[in-house]
């Protein structure tokens, strides 16, 4: 008889466990030592991986909620009108999401687009220190140009207009993308590039501007105890300075609230690493906020000129806010490096080596995508430091020069006068100008403010009309990401797009242009023109739960929405539309404020 024929008098319901529990045991005998070790090793291994695992993750998860704490008074701020007591931050609260509205439906829906159903993803945001957090030294005390104007804010019809669109997009990133960096409103999800909660950050001051206190209040609270810097994710090193670090300190001197300060000094001290690991004083283009570990983008060993020469308004400003002069002179050095490199006539390649320190020769030459901002900020550094910085004035006199001799033409039939590109080695001549150039004649009508030649402002005013008409010519009155210019006199439009080229991502280079020059010169044209072009918004990329970007703005019939609305919407383009509308053309003053590429204001220094 077998052995296990014992079982047969247990009881029925018993057999199958433990005649399988003896079976595994018997196998668990007949291995080898040095298999039940191997066996062993892998199980106690595999448990603290999971252990690790659910720590990491119950470290990384923070469910946010939004109490809602109405503003009263602004400390320090007595004339500027939108005023609010310092909120101190609460380190244990619970944060509760912000409840919001439902839109009204639009009348008579042309253009309205439907959003489509789908889940929403439960959002987890990481906590926002460790509990042994060292607690910063004091800090010192707003700066003196708090007040962003010494006049009255008297609201226009169409700037209550923008406010609408403003709290219109903002319903639905509350609602389907809060705590994460954009909204995707047809899909009504959300969309994370680097998990700071982008479109809040960059929000703060427009808010502040608009008067939406209550909106502002939530992002506060927000930013005190659900934004967290020490994440394992590499982010962009320009991107985040000018959204978030610009934000965090543009909020700062609009409010005197030191929650902002702190938060910037946080974020420059992870950014530094782009700097100081470098062996070239240019730097990495992205850094992991946690290990600190900086290194070049994925694709290749270069950084783009446009993003190492456009760090140095924000980190000025905050050594300047913060006493510490470490940021200013890392973020300096680039500046002064690139000035002694090689150009032409002032221009420059649009990729640089951090390893080498030197430009890429085979680079395009360009004023749109990797070479916009570098001309940018050489005015508005020598303006936020009190105009006593010589070679940043003179570097960008020169690259004026140079735009004039080697990227600006004219079309044969509308004498419309554009900038366009050099091809890298060969330098021969294209006549595509990307919208983001558009951010030029402002930029010259602000150097112009600022005492420089009086040919930069009539340059300004042609290309700002060129701008225009890259809007008006479509059917939907909204510019493409880039037009060509037909130099030929073959009977053909001037300007032409290409269907890859035809969409339109809500960006606000034109908008920001036109407020520059409406603010210089008081002509309400400029007014007019963003009216017609806020319009054109509203009509062509207004849908449900916010605004999106559009694929073709060939055809007002088919736009092929791509469920996207960008931060910069927020900051930028909604806020300057707000600001060209105002009868106080001084609402933001440039004599007093330097704006950075993302639309954050910051003063300007004596020195």
């Amino acid at each position: 008889m077998r052995e296990g024929y014992v079982l047969l008098n247990l009881n029925q319901d018993q057999q199958p466990f433990l005649s399988n529990r003896k079976s595994l045991w018997r196998t668990w005998n007949q291995l080898s030592r040095l298999q039940r070790s191997l066996i062993t090793g892998s199980l106690m291994l595999l448990s603290l991986l999971c252990v690790i695992y659910f720590w990491r993750s119950s470290e990384d998860v923070y469910v946010p909620s939004l109490k809602m704490t109405p503003i009263s008074e602004r400390i320090g701020l007595a004339e500027f009108p939108l005023k609010f007591k310092q909120l101190e931050p609460k380190v244990d609260s619970e944060v509760e999401k912000p409840v919001v509205e439902e839109p009204q439906q639009r009348a008579g829906g042309e253009g309205r687009i439907l959003s489509v159903g789908g889940d929403v993803e439960q959002v987890v945001v990481a906590p926002d220190v460790p509990p042994n957090k060292p607690i910063l030294p004091p800090l010192p005390p707003v700066p003196p140009h708090a007040n962003v104007t010494e006049n009255e804010i008297k609201v226009t019809e169409r700037q209550q207009a923008v406010v609408q669109a403003f709290k219109h997009a903002w319903t639905g990133y509350v609602r389907f993308a809060w705590g994460h960096d954009h909204l995707k409103p047809i899909s009504q999800r959300h969309h994370d590039w680097f998990k700071l909660g982008l479109s809040i950050v960059d929000s703060l001051d427009t808010m502040n501007l608009m008067g939406l206190n209550q909106e502002l209040a939530a992002a506060r609270e927000w930013i005190a105890n659900g934004l967290n810097l020490n994440t394992y994710n590499d982010v962009n090193l320009f991107e985040v300075t000018i959204r978030v670090l610009g934000g965090l300190l543009s909020a700062y001197h609009l409010s005197a609230d030191r929650i902002y300060l702190e938060k910037a000094i946080d974020l420059g001290e992870r950014l530094l690493p782009c700097f100081t690991r470098s062996p070239s004083p240019i730097p990495y283009s992205d850094v992991n906020l946690a290990s600190h570990n900086a290194h070049s983008p994925r694709w290749g060993p270069d950084s783009s000129t446009s993003e190492v020469t456009t760090l140095q308004l924000e980190f000025r400003d905050l050594s300047r806010a913060s006493n510490q002069p470490k940021f200013e002179e890392a973020a300096s050095r680039v500046s002064l490096h690139v000035h002694t490199l090689p150009k032409t006539d002032g221009l420059v390649p649009v990729f640089i080596n951090p390893r080498t320190g030197q430009f890429q020769s085979y680079a395009d030459i360009k004023l749109g995508a990797r070479g916009d901002s570098y001309y940018e900020y050489l005015v508005k550094q020598w303006i936020q430091t009190g105009k006593t910085i010589d070679y940043l004035r003179d570097d960008y006199l020169e690259a004026v020069d140079g735009m004039k001799k080697h990227l600006t033409r004219r079309t044969p039939n509308s004498k419309l006068l554009f900038v366009g590109e050099l091809k890298g080695g060969s330098r021969d001549f294209v006549p595509k100008m990307d919208h983001l150039a558009c951010y030029l004649p402002g930029t010259l009508a602000l150097g112009y403010h600022h005492g420089l030649p009086k040919s930069h402002m009539e340059l300004a005013e042609e290309l700002i009309y060129t701008c225009y008409r890259t809007y008006a010519e479509r059917p939907t009155f909204l510019a493409p990401e880039i037009t060509y210019f037909n130099l030929q006199k073959d009977g053909r439009s001037d300007m032409y797009v290409k269907t890859h080229d035809a969409h339109n991502l809500l960006r606000p280079e034109f908008i920001e242009s036109l407020w520059y020059l409406y603010q210089i010169t008081g002509n309400k044209t400029y007014q007019d023109w963003g009216w017609t072009i806020f319009q054109a918004f509203e009509k062509y990329t207004k849908v449900e739960w916010g605004y999106t970007s559009i694929g073709n703005v060939n055809n007002p019939k088919e736009t092929k929405p791509r469920d996207m609305m960008e931060s910069f919407f927020l900051s930028e383009t909604l806020k300057y539309l707000f600001l060209l509308f105002s009868d106080n053309r001084k609402l933001v003053d440039i004599s007093k404020y330097v704006i950075n590429s993302e639309g954050h204001p910051m003063p300007v220094y004596s020195s």
